[in-house]
């Protein structure tokens, strides 16, 4: 980046210096979060997905995270997305290319819905989760029950977790972003609320948190040495009955014991309480007009049942250090960053990285124009009108910034 100007403090400056994370050097401190893109219909990655993340490379960021990438075709929690095979490494090279040529890292986020799945078919009757029972994401597509993982499943699935961090790494990905937060399958096994295994794997969160470390030890077996291995939890669930701090503080220190290169602290459930990833409001339409009437009808459930909450900067930073004073593996800041004085303050806790979503969708340049004196603060709003615009034929966009280019969303990567 351009010298700093002179009038920004010490920490905001340590923020934009080069920074070492794991076995790679990142140009700054600042990640670009993962947040669902929409720009992979019928799973294939978009022109549409790699202008989004060039655009973050352009702007600033030391590494900018692509969103949801699926370890399997049953792991997806929707068919517009990313699978990571042999099919999608031509397409996903594009994207990590042209990140590359900003100057920029690529991480990929890796994942499996677990229970919290919406696809027209799968090949098991129910979704696997870490119970059995009645499954609350299956409500939203009258998919009503899951079924509790074997331990056959979960040494299939921690394998499916390795292979597809393999992939990502063939495909130019410089780290790999493990989703053990906001209801996906890892997740429900550190949930209290999805997780009441009689086993080994389930009981105390010390117990809940077994399989999510034993997948992170495989991927660090993987790839660990030359790719970092990245851990995002929930904080706290923010639903009655589903994990709190308490817990996450147990669960970040078994991740870190383990090795974790960095651990993203967000909160909240996609399904049971969306509100508390965002901190804000959830508006309506987020199911997508496209949606099914059940899952239509359960989003505006959700609607009458959110409380009401008005958006703070860093909405996240009482429980973020709560983790940080018990844990020495380096932590990311999620939640509510959108002004230098939010980096400033997150860089004195101690956090050893800044996440940012909303601020960059509304703004990729946003760290340019800090950088350069010419801004302070964000323009966003945290209307979160950008939630629902991964359902809209373009993919996710401010919708105070910019305009749809459905044109671009329709392109294969690599065509």
């Amino acid at each position: 980046m351009d010298i700093l100007n002179s009038t920004q403090s010490s920490e905001f400056s340590r923020a934009l210096m080069p920074w070492a994370l794991g076995p790679i050097r990142l140009r700054n401190r600042v990640i670009k979060s993962a947040t669902n893109e929409g720009m992979a219909p019928r799973g294939v990655p978009t022109k549409a997905l790699v202008q989004h993340h060039r655009s973050m490379a352009a702007g600033g960021v030391g590494m900018t995270t692509v969103a949801y990438c699926s370890v399997s075709a049953d792991g997806r929690t929707f068919p517009d997305q990313i699978t990571l095979n042999a099919e999608t490494v031509k397409h996903l090279r594009v994207l990590t290319d042209a990140v590359h040529r900003e100057g920029a890292a690529a991480s990929a986020q890796i994942t499996h819905g677990g229970a919290f799945n919406f696809l027209p078919q799968l090949s098991t009757r129910y979704p696997m989760s870490a119970s059995s029972g009645f499954n609350a994401a299956g409500v939203l597509n009258g998919r009503w029950f899951k079924n509790a993982m074997t331990r056959d499943d979960m040494a299939r699935i921690k394998q499916e977790f390795v292979s597809a961090a393999l992939v990502a790494q063939q495909s130019g990905f410089d780290a790999i972003e493990l989703h053990m937060g906001h209801g996906y399958l890892l997740s429900q096994f550190l949930s209290p609320k999805y997780n009441r295994r009689k086993d080994t794997f389930g009981g105390s969160a010390e117990a809940r948190v077994r399989f999510p470390a034993e997948v992170l030890n495989a991927v660090l077996d993987a790839v660990g040495k030359t790719m970092p291995v990245i851990c995002k939890i929930s904080m706290f669930e923010g639903y009655k009955g589903g994990g709190t701090v308490e817990d996450a503080v147990v669960a970040a220190k078994s991740l870190s014991a383990h090795g974790a290169h960095l651990i993203v602290l967000s909160a909240g459930a996609n399904v049971e309480a969306p509100w508390a990833i965002f901190g804000s409001q959830i508006p309506k339409g987020v199911a997508g007009a496209t949606q099914s009437f059940m899952m239509r009808a359960a989003t505006q459930v959700l609607q009458w049942q959110q409380p009401k909450i008005e958006f703070h900067d860093l909405y996240l930073l009482e429980a973020a250090r709560r983790i940080r004073a018990v844990v020495d593996t380096p932590l990311a800041y999620l939640g509510g960053v959108k002004s230098i004085a939010g980096i400033e303050e997150a860089m004195r806790d101690g956090f050893e990285a800044i996440v940012m979503g909303r601020a960059l969708i509304h703004q990729p340049d946003l760290l340019r124009g800090f950088e350069a004196g010419k801004k302070t603060r964000s323009g966003c709003t945290a209307c979160n009108l950008c939630v629902p615009m991964m359902y809209t034929p373009g993919g996710t966009r401010c919708a105070l910034t910019s305009v749809e280019n459905s044109a671009l969303n329709q392109l294969a990567a690599c065509d």
